[in-house]
């Protein structure tokens, strides 16, 4: 599968960097349980000789995870994997980890839920400061979502576009940090199902998305709000379907 532009668009680092190596592996690894929640990791000498590694890379990368809530470094008792209630499940490389491990159902209703509880507001509010450059954007980004002789891929990276670019247009910075999250959950769902679809299909999502921009072009708050509700509600029920076809 191609991943590259969904990859630059969400800002996935290649792993070229031994810090960036480590805080992949041991992320993965605590997310997959491979470490436990209440583990104590191995001791610094063991993760260098594991991961060959310096001590200073090793450091660097522990101070990551623990900002990620992910790890909880105490003197004398070593570095314990935190509960997973204190991991930032906002950070996109948490995200991208759990469905790198495989996510269950609920984990994706869950992450549904999130975005029907954010996106629908935000789109109310740039429907009212929404620009006609921003709009234009929008049904650009739309039309691409109904275009057959584009890859999957391309198609899937409109759509992150249009969402990410709603969280912008509401002008509230908090939105705007929740743009990070929508980039990581449609790539994570694009890189777990990644479903091959007919043209009447391709078609509708272009439609409904396209319903949207209408709403912004009337500066209908009301009409965003719902309109964005039904578009997350139709993607939750398509995973759902895809997942009921392919039980992981």
């Amino acid at each position: 599968m191609q991943r590259g532009m969904l990859d630059a668009a969400i800002g996935f680092r290649k792993l070229r960097t031994n810090h960036a190596q480590v805080v992949h592996k041991l992320g993965l690894d605590i997310v997959s349980g491979t470490f436990k929640t209440g583990d104590i990791l191995p001791g610094d000498a063991e993760l260098m000789e594991r991961l060959k590694v310096s001590r200073t890379v090793l450091r660097e990368a522990m101070k990551t995870l623990t900002a990620k809530g992910m790890i909880s470094p105490k003197a004398r008792i070593g570095t314990r994997v935190t509960e997973r209630e204190s991991w930032n499940m906002f950070d996109s490389e948490v995200l991208l980890w759990h469905f790198e491990a495989g996510v269950s159902d609920e984990f994706l209703l869950h992450l549904y839920d999130i975005r029907q509880a954010f996106e629908p507001y935000g789109a109310g509010l740039a429907a009212l400061r929404a620009k006609d450059a921003d709009i234009a954007k929008l049904a650009a980004y739309a039309n691409e979502m109904g275009n057959t002789a584009y890859s999957k891929e391309k198609r899937a990276l409109a759509d992150m576009n249009f969402h990410v670019l709603i969280t912008e247009m509401s002008g509230n910075p908090f939105m705007r940090t929740v743009g990070s999250l929508i980039k990581a959950a449609l790539a994570g769902i694009f890189r777990m199902s990644n479903p091959e679809a007919d043209p009447n299909e391709i078609s509708d999502v272009s439609a409904s998305h396209l319903r949207l921009v209408e709403a912004f072009r009337l500066r209908d708050e009301a009409a965003a709000r719902r309109e964005m509700g039904r578009l997350i509600e139709n993607g939750r029920q398509q995973i759902l379907q895809f997942t009921a076809r392919h039980p992981r």
